[in-house]
C-alpha cells in the first residue's frame, strides 16, 4: 500500500507479510518545493560571470590584488558569502581557512592556498554535516602558467556558482544537520586546498556524512554540438579508496563491490532529486571520477568520508584548460559565453534537494549488520539507534536482486533495531535505513556480517 508520512508529504511503500512494494522515490515537501524555486539562473550568470572577471584565479597568481588574480576573487566570494551569514541569524559563519603549501607537484614555492567555507548549523543536529564543493581556481594550457587569461566559467565557476547560490537560499533556514558551503583553492594544482579541508574534518572528528564536488557543471552542449540539457553526471566509487584489509575481505566474502557509502550516495541522489521540481535526470557513473582523471571529492574520500562528483553530461574540451584565443575561426577559452545558466541552476536545485533531505532526515544506521551465526534460509539484519541527535521515527529494510542497481524493495519494519526477513541472505542484498518523523528517509547503509 502507499502511505503518506506525516507533515512531509513523502510517499513509502509498504510490503506485505511475504514481501514489499517497490521503492519508491522521495517526493519533495513544501518546503524543499520553496527553497528550489528560489534558486535564480540570473544570479547564477552574474556569479559567473564575476568570477571570470577577474581574468585568471590561478593559484599562483597574485594574492594581493583587488581587480585580478585569486586574492581578489577570494576577497569577493568571502564578502559575498559573509553577506547571506546576515541573513542567518548567527547560524552561519563564514571563514578563511588558509594554510600554506610546501613545494610540491605544480607548487614551486610555499604558496597561501585559501578556501572560503562557509558553516550553516544545524539546529537539531549539528554534528552530522554535509559539504559541498566547488573550486575557485582557474588555468590556462600550460597549468604552470600564472599570468595569462584563464576565465575559468565552466571550469570551474559554475560549481562556485552552485555552492553561493545554495548558501544564500539556505541562510535564512534551518536545516536539522549541518552544511557546509565550500569554495576551494588549488584544484588545478592538485586537489591541494580539498586535501587541506578533509584533513581538517578529519583532524577535527566531524561526521561527514556526505561530500558533493560540482565541478564542470556549466554547459549540456558537447564538443560536437549536441546538448543533453536535463541529464547531470554524478561519479560514484565502488570499491572504498580507504578501504582497509579487513574491509576487503568482507567484501570479497559477502560482496558489495557495488555498495560503498559512496554508491549509497549516488542511489540517495537519484531518489530526491529525480523530479519535476529540479528538471533533471541523474545519470551515475560507476567510477570514481572520469577516465584517469580526478577531482577534490577524491580527498574525502582518502579521508574514509562518502562523497561524489557532479560534472555536466559530456564535456566541450576547447573550453577547458585553454588559452583564450580563436584558432582557425574556431573560439578557445573557457568563456561565459559558452555556458547555460539555466542547466547550471538546475544542477543547483539537484544539489539543493539531496542536501536538503540528507540534513532534515535522520542519520544512516550505524552498526548495521546481518547475523550470520547459523545456517538458515532467512535474514536478520541488526543496527543501533542513535545515541543524539535525530532519533528516527521508524526504519525500513531495502533489498534488491545482487544483479540489481538500484535497491527494488522495502519493508517498513517499524522502530526497533532488529528485524527477520523470510528471504535468503545468499540470494539478494539487504539494507537498512531511518525514516524522520517528518517523513525525511536516510541513505541506505550497507550491512556487513555479524559472526
Amino acid at each position: 500500500m502507499l502511505t503518506t508520512a506525516a507533515g512531509g508529504g513523502l510517499g513509502i511503500a509498504v510490503g506485505g507479510a511475504s514481501g514489499a512494494a517497490a521503492a519508491p522515490p522521495q517526493r519533495p515537501g513544501r518546503e524543499l518545493r520553496a527553497l528550489l524555486r528560489e534558486i535564480d539562473p540570473d544570479r547564477v550568470e552574474a556569479t559567473v560571470r564575476k568570477l571570470a572577471s577577474f581574468g585568471t584565479r590561478h593559484t599562483l597568481s597574485s594574492q594581493d590584488g583587488t581587480r585580478r588574480g585569486i586574492g581578489a576573487a577570494r576577497d569577493w566570494i568571502h564578502g559575498e558569502l559573509s553577506a547571506y551569514a546576515r541573513a542567518s541569524g548567527g547560524r552561519m559563519t563564514v571563514e578563511l581557512q588558509s594554510y600554506v603549501q610546501e613545494p610540491g607537484d605544480r607548487i614551486p614555492e610555499p604558496t597561501r592556498i585559501t578556501n572560503v567555507v562557509a558553516t550553516l548549523r544545524g539546529s537539531v543536529d549539528p554534528d552530522r554535516v554535509h559539504v559541498v564543493s566547488g573550486h575557485y581556481d582557474s588555468r590556462a594550457s600550460d597549468p604552470m602558467d600564472a599570468e595569462s587569461d584563464a576565465p575559468g566559467a565552466d571550469d570551474d565557476a559554475s560549481g562556485v556558482a552552485v555552492v553561493m547560490e545554495l548558501a544564500r537560499v539556505m541562510a535564512r533556514r534551518r536545516p536539522a544537520a549541518t552544511l557546509v558551503f565550500a569554495a576551494v583553492a588549488g584544484e588545478e594544482q592538485g586537489l591541494y586546498g580539498a586535501g587541506h579541508m578533509a584533513e581538517v574534518f578529519q583532524r577535527d572528528g566531524a561526521d561527514v556524512r556526505a561530500m558533493f564536488t560540482n565541478d564542470i557543471v556549466g554547459s549540456p552542449t558537447a564538443d560536437d554540438g549536441t546538448r543533453d540539457p536535463r541529464t547531470i553526471r554524478l561519479f560514484a566509487e565502488g570499491v572504498p579508496t580507504a578501504e582497509t584489509d579487513e574491509e576487503a575481505g568482507v567484501r570479497r566474502a559477502v560482496g558489495g563491490e557495488n555498495d560503498s557509502p559512496s554508491r549509497q550516495l549516488a542511489r540517495y541522489v537519484t531518489e530526491v532529486a529525480q523530479n519535476r521540481e529540479t528538471g533533471m535526470r541523474v545519470r551515475v557513473v560507476y567510477r570514481r571520477d572520469r577516465y584517469l582523471r580526478g577531482g577534490d571529492h577524491i580527498p574525502f574520500l582518502e579521508q574514509g568520508y562518502p562523497a561524489a562528483r557532479f560534472t555536466e553530461p559530456a564535456e566541450d574540451y576547447a573550453h577547458q584548460h585553454q588559452d583564450v584565443r580563436v584558432e582557425n575561426g574556431k573560439q578557445y577559452g573557457d568563456l561565459p559565453e559558452f555556458c547555460d545558466f539555466d542547466f547550471i541552476a538546475r544542477v543547483a536545485r539537484v544539489n539543493g534537494a539531496t542536501l536538503w533531505s540528507l540534513a532534515q532526515a535522520p542519520g544512516a544506521p550505524s552498526g548495521a549488520e546481518i547475523v550470520a551465526t547459523g545456517l538458515t534460509n532467512s535474514t536478520e539484519l541488526v543496527w543501533q539507534r542513535p545515541e543524539k541527535g535525530m532519533r528516527p521515527a521508524r526504519y525500513e529494510v531495502v533489498w534488491r536482486e545482487t544483479t540489481a542497481a538500484e535497491w527494488t524493495h522495502v519493508r517498513d519494519v517499524g522502530d526497533v533495531d532488529r528485524y527477520t526477513v523470510d528471504l535468503s541472505k545468499d540470494n539478494l542484498f539487504f539494507g537498512v535505513r531511518a525514516v524522520g518523523e517528518n517523513g525525511y528517509r536516510s541513505p541506505v547503509s550497507f550491512p556487513v556480517p555479524r559472526r
